[in-house]
């Protein structure tokens, strides 16, 4: 399928996200940046460059930079139209200062901080940005704004936890404990992300996942047994569709998936500039915040994944789990401990604040992705995605259904959280969005 970027139509598609097995590195990005020969909005530009620069970074990491980058245009475009309430609450912006002008300068400066090997296409996507701006005082005051709000929010993620990269290795091979996984066999990846800073929550242990279900109960015998049949490599059992959302979802990450979902909201209600801001900052502090959520709980229970647990079902002394020493995942498992879903806690946070900003109605909703040519999704409704993304972690053979079960748990508190406490609309405001409804089940 062809991707479009043209302004009078635009619909965002998911983004090629390469996959890297350790920590993220500020690479150069491998797509040339969005064309502006035609000008919709500097927001969308700059979230769809954004999207492009950001590429190349594991999950984890992308979504704390599209967090940093969108955080930086709200604040500055806010700072402009004074609509909500602020995040950082120290960027003031001059009488006539323009709002677009705002935001190409904050977008432009994060982004070329942290991929100054990308400096020379960003530099050009904001020259030909500003071009559409007139001349003149307004312009120049706007793009003031931005390089203050770029630079505070720099200055706020400096030393946020996410460096230096640590590596897990278990002191124990008790039956549930988490094991390096095939194929690498490597030792598990990101054991700092629980300390990163968050966003929008007060800690990664805020909303910490209840205990897992025991080796022996029914909960836990009843996910075994239904990942072991479907999510083997070779099953018989799953059918087409869900082996379909098991790859689209096991290459596209939840940066990718609920990036383009806002914006193709955004794009059918003629969302204005400063909402679209606060959605797009919104929407990507939920989804770092219920990743660095779900790590936290990663790592504080150390759960094994299925494919461990399916090999070893002879040692957990639970007799109605069979082991099968040949299970082998159809789509590759992630190092790291499987309970509860990163994939959940950030998709369930993302949704739920989607839902309070724009309602629970119909979409028309297309996903598509490079990684998975031939795969197209459409959906009407936002809970028919999480629903795909929590069949597509079992039926891929890499979760248990109880792990979709907590990280949608978590998921919702997270974004719930998030959306009450973070760019609340300021009393005198006209805005009409904000539903803050809360959809039933």
């Amino acid at each position: 399928m062809k991707m479009l970027f043209t302004r009078k139509s635009l619909l965002v598609w998911l983004l090629l996200l390469t996959p890297a097995a350790g920590v993220c590195q500020n690479t150069v990005p491998q797509r040339d940046a969005i064309s502006l020969n035609t000008m919709s909005d500097a927001v969308s530009d700059w979230h769809t460059i954004m999207l492009n620069t950001t590429s190349a970074e594991i999950p984890f990491n992308r979504a704390r930079l599209a967090s940093i980058t969108q955080l930086a245009v709200f604040e500055a475009v806010n700072a402009c139209t004074h609509r909500y309430h602020p995040y950082l609450d120290t960027i003031s912006a001059p009488d006539g200062a323009s709002a677009e002008a705002a935001a190409i300068a904050s977008a432009h400066d994060v982004l070329k901080f942290y991929f100054p090997a990308a400096a020379v296409s960003l530099d050009a996507a904001m020259a030909a940005s500003l071009a559409h701006i007139p001349n003149g005082a307004g312009k120049d005051k706007g793009v003031a704004v931005g390089n203050a709000s770029a630079s505070a929010m720099i200055a706020l993620r400096a030393n946020d936890g996410s460096s230096p990269p640590e590596i897990f290795l278990p002191s124990s091979t008790d039956p549930g404990v988490w094991q390096p996984t095939p194929p690498g066999f490597g030792p598990g990846i990101l054991r700092q992300w629980p300390n990163v800073s968050t966003f929008g929550i007060k800690s990664s242990k805020q909303f910490r996942s209840d205990a897992p279900p025991a080796l022996t109960s029914n909960k836990y015998t009843k996910s075994y047994k239904e990942v072991s049949e479907v999510g083997d490599v070779n099953s018989t059992a799953r059918p087409q569709d869900r082996s379909d959302v098991a790859q689209f979802y096991g290459n596209a990450s939840a940066v990718d998936v609920w990036n383009s979902v806002v914006q193709q909201i955004m794009l059918a209600q003629g969302t204005s500039l400063t909402a679209k801001a606060r959605a797009l900052a919104l929407v990507n502090m939920a989804v770092s915040d219920g990743l660095v959520s779900s790590m936290e709980s990663k790592y504080f229970y150390v759960r094994w994944r299925p494919v461990t647990a399916i090999r070893a079902g002879d040692t957990d002394d639970n007799p109605r789990t069979d082991p099968n020493p040949g299970f082998t995942p159809l789509i590759t498992t992630p190092p790291f401990p499987s309970y509860p879903s990163a994939h959940a806690s950030a998709s369930y946070s993302a949704r739920e604040v989607l839902e309070k900003v724009f309602g629970c109605g119909s979409h028309s909703l297309i996903l598509s992705f490079p990684g998975t040519p031939g795969i197209v999704l459409h959906y009407t409704k936002l809970e028919e995605i999480t629903d795909d993304i929590d069949d597509a972690r079992v039926y891929g053979g890499i979760h248990f259904r109880y792990d979709q079960e907590a990280g949608a748990r978590q998921g919702v508190s997270v974004g719930s959280y998030i959306f009450k406490h973070n760019l609340v609309r300021l009393p005198d405001s006209e805005s009409p969005e904000d539903l803050g409804s809360t959809c039933a089940e």
